[in-house]
């Protein structure tokens, strides 16, 4: 595990802050592992999309432009998904 250099402080409804102590509780954790942990896995969520979203753009931005899919390899991938499909 990374060593912890920065304290980060950040208020929380009364709801919220319940919430966290009872899953830390529950997974017998203190709450800011919990916390640090929930965010670490929203940022790679966060991330994920992120990327996600640029290579729709790219793909929508380049669609019918010779960088798009190359015809064959097209072709060849439709032909396999659909011998797959019969095959199962």
């Amino acid at each position: 595990m990374k060593t912890i250099r920065h304290n980060f402080h950040v208020p929380l409804s009364e709801e919220l802050y319940h919430l966290l102590r009872t899953e830390a509780e529950r997974v017998q954790q203190p709450a800011t592992v919990v916390a640090r942990n929930a965010i670490a896995w929203w940022l790679e969520q966060r991330e994920k999309e992120t990327l996600h979203d640029r290579i729709r753009a790219y793909a929508e931005h380049h669609a019918g432009t010779d960088v798009d899919l190359d015809p064959d390899l097209e072709q060849a991938t439709v032909e396999h998904l659909l011998a797959e499909e019969r095959n199962d």
